[in-house]
C-alpha cells in the first residue's frame, strides 16, 4: 500500500456535525501512480457522483489531500458496506478507498484478494474546512 494514504487529511466544504457510524471515502480521480487528464479525473468523479446519489444514501463531498505535497483530490463520503464500497472502487480503478468505523479512519485495497482494513488514525482529527483559496 501507498505509505500516502496513511497520511491523507480531508477537506469539507459544509461542515457536518452528524456522520454515519460508518461510510466510505471513495475517489474516482486516477489512481496513485498514474495520471489522466483534467477531463478525463472530471468525467470519472461525475460518474461516481451519478452512481453515488442513486443509492439514495447519505453522501458528502470532501477532498482528500497531502499536507506534505498539497495534491488534493476530490471524492466522496458515503454510508456504504465495505463490500460495497470496494467493488465500487474497482468499477473506478481505484487502488484503495478510506472506511470510517465509529470514527476511525481506515484504508484498504479494493482489491478482494488484497483487501483488509489498515488503521490510520481518527477521522475528525483529519477533517477540516475547505481554505477558501481552494473554492471555486
Amino acid at each position: 500500500m501507498h505509505p500516502a494514504y496513511l497520511e491523507t487529511h480531508f477537506w469539507e466544504e459544509d461542515p457536518c456535525t452528524e456522520w454515519p457510524t460508518q461510510f466510505a471515502i471513495i475517489t474516482a480521480y486516477a489512481t496513485t501512480g498514474e495520471t489522466w487528464t483534467r477531463e478525463q479525473n472530471d468525467i470519472a468523479d461525475q460518474n461516481l457522483a451519478t452512481e453515488l446519489r442513486m443509492t439514495g444514501r447519505w453522501l458528502k463531498r470532501l477532498t482528500g489531500y497531502s499536507p506534505e505535497t498539497g495534491h488534493a483530490e476530490p471524492g466522496w463520503a458515503v454510508h456504504l458496506s465495505l463490500a460495497e464500497a470496494c467493488e465500487i472502487g474497482c468499477r473506478y480503478k481505484q487502488d484503495a478507498i478510506y472506511f470510517v468505523i465509529v470514527g476511525s479512519l481506515h484504508v484498504t485495497p479494493c482489491d478482494s484478494a488484497k483487501r483488509g482494513l489498515v488503521a490510520v488514525g481518527a477521522f475528525r482529527e483529519r477533517v477540516s474546512s475547505l481554505p477558501s483559496n481552494h473554492l471555486p
